[in-house]
């Protein structure tokens, strides 16, 4: 009766006033629902397991009897489900006792409440194949899998990737710089080109605040060509949703660094921790392009009537871009104006970030005093 529906309210009540002070871990292994399933939805990390974890508000007998769809019970809710297509889930297993390896591998990074650190470990340095110098291709239209960039500067190249399966197009998960525990947000050229959008915000967004939370420095390595434009997109609520980046970053307190490595253009740019969102330390490689929207396009607008009057259109184009390039699409510009702090080798990555993180470790930020701010929903 009503007093099982007062015990759930309750568990979600101690949920929600527990967010941030300490960490909270659900493991589902077996079917979790109706109201039961808001609690794991409420703490911090979900962990699944293949054909075991089941998770629904209303069951596949209640859909079939209302709207007349059948489905099974793990196509409704399955745990590739939660981690694939609703983001429900943060961490996928195969098996149990994989599960509960992960659940000791994330302990290790995280602190036991939002007061103390999380423990410090030797620290090591990363396993030289690989190279930031050769993994990343010079031409911007080709991909490359920023997991290994990340791995170039984390101690022993040690990373523990969070919502693997989900959004794609971003990842964030937990290394070590220094033996101190550092949470990464990266675009995943790989995926859409690393491009922001509905989901991948959200994934970013709550990683940025869970970091904060727990006083975890943030490493952002940005390569993206901005939002990721279309009806479905628009319709789905982007701007709402795309929002949620520029306020995570932006309220955050904790040392944040960027490194710019390939492209940066237009609203992307600013949203994926730029100095405007008060970055502690952005830095830049050379082949990194900052600008409003890439040459390419850029150059269509801007030598518009150059470009259509001229003898031969698509010669006169490229070299359009190319000047765009030189005078705009370079990380000079914005270091110039005091928007970038270095523009280094990709080799010297890992030494400016420890000492970026080192010098920013101890920072004091002034709020202003309120009860609460309002995130876009």
């Amino acid at each position: 009766g009503v007093n099982s529906l007062a015990g759930y309210g309750e568990i979600f009540f101690r949920n929600t006033i527990s967010s941030g002070i300490i960490p909270q871990i659900s493991v589902i292994l077996g079917p979790c629902a109706g109201g039961a399933v808001y609690s794991p939805a409420l703490t911090d990390f979900v962990f699944v397991v293949d054909k075991i974890s089941k998770m629904f508000i209303t069951g596949p007998e209640v859909i079939k009897t209302v709207l007349g769809e059948e489905i099974s019970m793990e196509d409704l809710g399955g745990a590739r489900v939660q981690s694939e297509i609703t983001g429900n889930a943060h961490f996928f297993a195969t098996c149990e006792e994989e599960c509960f390896e992960q659940i000791k591998r994330l302990i290790t990074f995280i602190p036991w409440n939002n007061i103390n650190k999380a423990k410090s470990f030797e620290s090591g340095e990363p396993d030289k194949k690989y190279n930031p110098e050769k993994i990343v291709p010079n031409d911007p239209t080709l991909p490359y899998d920023v997991r290994d960039v990340i791995k170039s500067v984390a101690d022993n190249s040690d990373f523990f990737e969070i919502m693997e399966l989900y959004a794609k197009n971003i990842v964030i998960g937990f290394g070590r710089m220094d033996g101190r525990t550092t949470g990464f947000v990266a675009n995943q050229p790989l995926e859409m080109a690393g491009v922001l959008d509905v989901d991948s915000s959200d994934k970013a967004a709550r990683f940025i605040r869970y970091c904060d939370a727990f006083n975890i420095p943030i490493i952002t390595l940005v390569d993206l060509p901005g939002y990721l434009p279309g009806v479905d997109q628009e319709h789905a609520g982007v701007i709402r949703h795309g929002a949620k980046v520029l306020y995570a970053y932006s309220e955050a307190t904790v040392p944040k660094i960027t490194i710019i490595l390939r492209k940066a253009y237009g609203g992307g740019y600013i949203a994926m921790s730029s100095r405007h969102l008060r970055a502690d330390f952005v830095f830049a490689w050379p082949t990194a392009e900052i600008a409003v929207m890439g040459p390419e396009g850029a150059a269509n607008i801007i030598f518009r009537k150059e470009i259509m009057s001229s003898d031969d259109p698509d010669e006169t184009r490229k070299q359009k871009v190319e000047e765009y390039k030189t005078k705009f699409a370079n990380p000079y510009v914005a270091a110039a104006r005091g928007y970038v702090d270095a523009v280094i080798e990709p080799k010297e990555t890992r030494r400016f970030l420890m000492h970026a993180i080192a010098a920013s470790e101890n920072k004091v930020v002034k709020v202003l005093e309120k009860k609460h701010g309002l995130p876009p929903c």
